[in-house]
């Protein structure tokens, strides 16, 4: 038998470890007193940032669904649209994305121009 010391955080252990046969059990072995760490206390959620409020149903306001910035406007002033026809088209994400009307009607107000930052809720058309 061959007997080690071994040290686990901090506490030295004597072990004895009988030479030869793998299946047999060790005979000197100092029982470890584990014990358990207290859990950490739960970290509080971070607050999530109420994103602003869709337009109510039936309202022109036109709004950006996500940051991102104008490629084209498709409408201008005094043109006629259907609801969920495409009014102008962004980037965001390297993706090109349509913003559609959200009633039918009359182009009053176009809020943006081409290259224009958005961000998520602006105005970028107004329908009457």
């Amino acid at each position: 038998m061959k007997n080690y010391k071994i040290t686990i955080n901090g506490k030295t252990y004597d072990v004895g470890v009988e030479d030869g046969d793998v299946s047999a059990p060790i005979k000197s072995v100092q029982p470890v007193q584990a014990k358990a760490a207290p859990a950490p206390a739960p970290k509080a959620a971070p607050a999530v940032k109420a994103a602003p409020a869709p337009a109510a149903a039936g309202s022109g306001d036109v709004t950006a669904p996500m940051a991102g910035t104008v490629l084209s406007t498709l409408v201008s002033v005094g043109d006629t649209v259907q609801a969920g026809q495409a009014v102008l088209i962004f980037e965001a994400m390297k993706m090109e994305t349509e913003i559609t009307a959200t009633i039918a009607g009359t182009v009053k107000k176009i809020h943006v121009a081409k290259g224009d930052l958005l961000e998520n809720g602006t105005v970028v058309v107004t329908i009457g």
